[in-house]
């Protein structure tokens, strides 16, 4: 594969800087694991002290190497890291790995020992990673660049010592320790790992780089990663659309998810957490697997070697319990996954063979007539395999009753390609044979539920990112040269306007008399509010009078708002007032857009008006979105029976709301960054046939 990255990660010759004739050091280690695991390249320590390290001949500088090697690791102290990767350069090596610790993450004189490491890596174009970083394996090669004790601790691969590459899984962190941590978890369970990766302070090659590298090797199918922080937005969102094409799972830990995680993250690497709600529901929009804890994700990590079954949320689950029927769904539908009730043909066939007082409805209580009837488990199986009602199949049976299900179970997988999976919290002698035939088994119950729901999951999800990835492919960027600084809600609004968000009908009025007249035009009763671009909260302001019901209400409003908005802020730009009719929805909505630092444009819909702070009701998603889109925003949300008629109210005219909301991502996107925020609040979405309205609206220019 030709990747800027190859010559780090898929190295054919390996020059160590720094090199220890001692294992347990930093610079010995890589050494000791490249002769133990009989790496195939050619390997140059580099130390003056010594003539051979661990049997390779040793030389005295890096311009004393044969020949130009692939990859240089520096395990020399961080002052003199810079130095040496310009003669590195000189001599033609193609790529490094900086050890030392003492950079950005120290601040002082790291953060100029960085800057400069910067500028020869981006003058050079060598391609630099770390520095403050563990190194690397290819254990597919083994290339082995990490000073780390795991790999002699684990189960070893086919790879290690065997006949061709075998590791399927990557592993990316941006912490060393959390690196050898999972890797450990993925070695217990059997999953093979082909690429070990801690990317360290990232000052040349960062997170994302690393992605896009495993998303196109042909050799990787699924990637596990720890991040702290992603310092370019862009890159991720297209490495995990690669991700999403390739239908390799993206199983991402993300640290920071509280303050004092946060303030963790930034210690450790100086990095910056990020909006925590904006990563979740980009994780999701991107179906990302977004691991909980580590053995988790290495569950999951072996789950995706099944994921040549079809699958996805909708769950059927067979067991000889009934409790443990109803735990099962219980813990299923908490973590978000559908258990439908089965149509009545599929329970009628079922009914066959089970006796009345088992559930044929969904959960399947077989009951203990599996027993005296084990042909019957055929037919149980055959039908859940083609029926159009469920997604994915979870049987759980304790040691010997598993085992009696499990040759029919292997026959009805052989010619169907649903997913079925299995539970057994006893011995059965089956396991390995069942998931020989693809059937993955679990031990635990609870294990079992938190690696099976996200998966599905992500199964689920495959259709609606390649949906995106082609929305986003057709986004034309920026295409409306319009001065933006300095607009009002009415400018505001009509610009909205002409990208099809509708706004309230309403009039400016620059005094009491324009006002009155105003009023008159629109018809009693009216709101007034103060119009001025500078000042975006006009209740805190005083600058909002509702249900004015004559001309001497209107007067009277009109100056107590021009009274009450200088107070508030003398300095602002006072247009007057804005004069709407007093009206009513059926329930009102926010739409806003925002630039997140690290993932561009994103729009936030939730329950509107001034209590959107308080109850947090949102959703978010990255721009561009489409009706369908909005569509599955505004079902997310728990206030989403407001709309629906909810305890026989009016329904609300949903499809409006849907199409204004789209709209303002159009706005957004022809607009471009020079609209910093644009926001509606509230969107007033009226009875069903009757529209939507932007009663208030605000756009903040770059």
């Amino acid at each position: 594969m030709h990747h800027r990255l190859t010559p780090l990660l898929q190295p054919r010759s390996i020059a160590m800087i720094g090199a220890s004739n001692n294992p347990a050091r930093i610079g010995g280690m890589p050494l000791d694991l490249l002769k133990t695991f009989n790496f195939e390249g050619q390997v140059y320590p580099v130390n003056p002290k010594y003539e051979e390290v661990f049997g390779y001949r040793c030389y005295a500088d890096i311009e004393s190497v044969p020949e130009a090697p692939d990859l240089a690791v520096l395990a020399i102290g961080a002052a003199d890291v810079t130095a040496m990767l310009r003669r590195c350069h000189a001599r033609g090596v193609k790529a490094a790995i900086v050890y030392a610790a003492g950079f950005a993450e120290m601040g002082g004189e790291g953060v100029g020992l960085q800057e400069e490491l910067e500028r020869f890596a981006q003058e050079s174009g060598m391609v630099v990673a770390g520095p403050n970083c563990m190194g690397f394996a290819n254990l597919n090669t083994n290339a082995f660049t990490a000073f780390a004790t795991v790999f002699k601790n684990v189960p070893p691969q086919g790879a290690i010592g065997g006949s061709g590459p075998s590791g399927r899984s990557g592993l990316v962190t941006q912490s060393g320790n959390v690196c050898s941590t999972v890797f450990a978890l993925m070695r217990q369970l059997g999953v093979e790992v082909g690429h070990f990766i801690n990317t360290g302070n990232e000052a040349c090659v960062e997170f994302s780089e690393y992605l896009d590298y495993l998303a196109q090797d042909e050799q990787t199918d699924c990637v596990v990663g720890y991040v702290e922080q992603l310092r370019n937005g862009q890159r991720f969102i297209d490495a995990a659309l690669a991700f999403a094409e390739a239908n390799k799972p993206l199983i991402l830990y993300k640290a920071g998810q509280t303050e004092k995680g946060s303030e963790a993250v930034r210690s450790h690497t100086s990095a910056l957490a990020g909006n925590m709600a904006v990563y979740e529901a980009a994780f999701q929009q991107l179906n990302i697997i977004q691991g909980q804890d580590f053995t988790q994700m290495a569950d999951i990590a072996w789950l995706s070697g099944f994921r040549h079954r079809t699958g996805g949320s909708r769950v059927a689950i067979v067991t000889l319990s009934g409790a443990l029927g109803a735990i099962l769904a219980d813990k299923f539908i908490g973590a978000g996954l559908d258990v439908p009730t089965l149509p009545d043909n599929v329970q009628q066939a079922l009914r066959e063979g089970i006796p009345d007082y088992g559930m044929v409805s969904n959960p399947i209580d077989v009951t203990g007539n599996i027993v005296n009837n084990p042909d019957f488990v055929r037919s149980v199986f055959g039908v859940l395999a083609k029926t159009d009602a469920i997604d994915t199949v979870v049987i759980y049976a304790n040691g010997s009753l598993l085992d009696r299900m499990a040759e029919p179970l292997m026959e009805i997988c052989k010619e169907n390609q649903r997913l079925f999976v299995a539970i057994d919290t006893g011995k059965a002698k089956c396991r390995e044979q069942l998931a020989n035939a693809g059937i993955p088994v679990f031990t635990d119950i609870g294990r079992a539920t938190q690696a099976l729901a996200p998966y599905c999951q992500w199964l689920a999800r495959r259709e609606s990112v390649r949906h995106w990835a082609e929305l986003r492919r057709q986004a034309t960027g920026a295409n409306v040269e319009r001065q933006l600084a300095g607009l009002d809600e009415y400018q505001t609004k009509l610009l909205l306007a002409e990208f099809g968000v509708p706004p309230v009908p309403e009039m400016p009025a620059a005094n009491a008399d324009a006002a009155v007249e105003a009023a008159g035009r629109i018809g009693y009763p009216v709101v007034l509010k103060v119009l001025s671009a500078d000042i975006a909260h006009k209740t805190e302001a005083g600058g909002v009078r509702l249900n004015l019901q004559d001309e001497a209400q209107v007067r009277a409003a009109f100056q107590a708002i021009m009274e009450s908005a200088r107070s508030y802020a003398p300095d602002a730009r006072i247009h007057g007032v804005l004069v709407q009719p007093m009206s009513k929805g059926v329930a009102e909505l926010i739409a806003g857009i925002t630039h997140d630092p690290v993932f561009g444009a994103t729009i936030t819909v939730g329950l509107g008006g001034v209590l959107t702070e308080l109850y947090r009701d949102v959703s978010h998603r990255i721009l561009p979105v489409d009706e369908s889109m909005v569509s599955d925003m505004l079902h997310s949300l728990k206030a989403y029976p407001l709309l629906d008629g909810y305890r026989g109210k009016a329904k609300a005219d949903v499809g409006a709301a849907i199409a204004a909301i789209a709209a303002l991502s159009r706005a957004s996107q022809a607009l471009g960054a020079a609209a910093q925020e644009i926001e509606i609040n509230p969107l007033q979405v009226r009875e069903a046939g009757s529209g939507a309205v932007a009663i208030d609206a605000l756009l903040l220019a770059r």
